[in-house]
């Protein structure tokens, strides 16, 4: 998911391949068996898919990787009954070389969305708010927001401007990529525009509409976004090596990452640069362990009553072919959850129900390739390969 119209696509996706071209040669690292099975007994075995498929998902990967200049990536894929594959390639910094492996943090930018929207949903499992209360309730000064719904908020159709589309937003953003912003500054830029479609009508792809649920969040709850979600969702799900980060703060080890967000258009190590310009809509910080079993835990409802995930996976047409969005979640091909991305990060994390099947990619890049995020040309190609019945088409419009 990213905050700015498109641009520079070609450009970009030339001036990354010829910058990274000397680590293109880097050999994809097995998984350290500790990462692998943190919290249960495994039922995807390593190396359960055999030579011939582990090599096929090698070169993809890396063929991949070398098209779209990605520095380094981590894949995990379980296939129960079947095996598992585990693997880190390329380098977690261009400077030094170091090679990208299985353990590291990464940032996972619009996956925070599936966090933020489970902490709307556990409230209303509470009784504490009703998924089409208007978010008048909670929030004022939202244009028109007597008639726009928690709901509506949470499957992109409030019709409320996204910030991040606005011009000032971005050149405060590029200007200075360490400030911290607050909400209420957040959504200022968006609330001078006049809302793009009524209520219900339109999917719009919109951080807005997280940074509101946010404050709904904090309202109701008395507690901080951070605190909220850290002992209602991250606790429960037993997700130890995930953060909600106060500020720039990142846990070691992490791979550096890259980015052309900048006001040249030109690469630069955006490793520190500060998230609060996505808050509730994009901050956090996990690992691959931990996105293997937070995928299952959004997909079919852990958290949550059945009533209310039942809620959650309604989803509804994006206008772009073979993906629906419901509450804080997407469909394509089948597989459930979201992907994610932020300056110098992107990230998929996908379930495949019919299959119990789960897919995390986790890379140290946005700069588009072919059009496309890179970690969308990823999860196609492995998807092509173990799952050709449910291939992994498409994401919701990222910008």
């Amino acid at each position: 998911m990213r905050r700015t119209p498109s641009r520079r696509v070609l450009a970009a996706a030339l001036l990354v391949a010829t910058a990274l071209a000397p680590v293109a040669a880097t050999p994809a690292t097995a998984v350290r068996t500790v990462a692998a099975d943190r919290y249960t007994k495994d039922d995807c075995p390593p190396y359960g898919l055999g030579p011939e498929l582990t090599a096929r998902l090698d070169q993809a990967i890396e063929d991949v990787r070398r098209q779209a200049g990605i520095p380094g990536v981590i894949a995990g894929l379980w296939l129960p009954g079947r095996g598992s594959y585990v693997r880190a390639t390329g380098v977690a910094d261009t400077a030094t070389g170091e090679p990208m492996t299985t353990d590291l943090f990464m940032r996972i930018g619009s996956e925070t969305k599936t966090f933020t929207v489970t902490a709307l949903l556990e409230l209303v499992d509470d009784h504490r708010i009703g998924l089409d209360d208007p978010i008048s309730d909670y929030v004022d000064g939202v244009p028109g927001g007597e008639g726009i719904t928690l709901r509506q908020l949470a499957e992109m159709r409030s019709g409320l401007f996204p910030y991040t589309s606005d011009p000032d937003f971005i050149q405060a953003l590029e200007g200075d990529p360490n400030r911290t912003f607050t909400p209420q500054e957040l959504l200022a830029y968006g609330f001078r525009h006049d809302n793009t479609s009524a209520p219900g009508e339109v999917f719009q792809y919109s951080n807005s509409n997280l940074v509101l649920l946010g404050l709904m969040v904090e309202k109701v709850s008395g507690l901080r976004l951070a605190d909220f979600v850290r002992r209602q969702v991250l606790r429960p799900a037993h997700l130890r090596h995930t953060l909600f980060p106060r500020g720039t703060e990142f846990p070691n080890p992490h791979a550096h990452g890259y980015s052309d967000e900048t006001p040249s258009g030109e690469i630069t190590d955006a490793t520190d640069w500060n998230p609060s310009w996505a808050w509730a809509a994009g901050a956090m910080i996990s690992d691959l362990p931990d996105l293997r079993r937070w995928a299952e835990i959004v997909a079919t409802g852990t958290l949550l009553s059945p009533e209310t995930q039942a809620e959650r996976l309604k989803t509804l047409p994006t206008g772009f072919p073979g993906t629906s969005y419901g509450l804080g979640i997407f469909e394509t091909g089948g597989w459930i959850g979201h992907n994610g991305s932020l300056p110098g990060y992107e990230s998929v994390t996908v379930h495949l129900p019919a299959q119990k099947a789960t897919l995390v990619l986790l890379i140290n890049t946005d700069v588009r390739a072919q059009g496309q995020e890179p970690s969308t040309l990823l999860a196609r190609a492995i998807t092509e390969i173990v799952t050709p019945d449910n291939v992994y088409d498409r994401p919701i419009p990222p910008r």
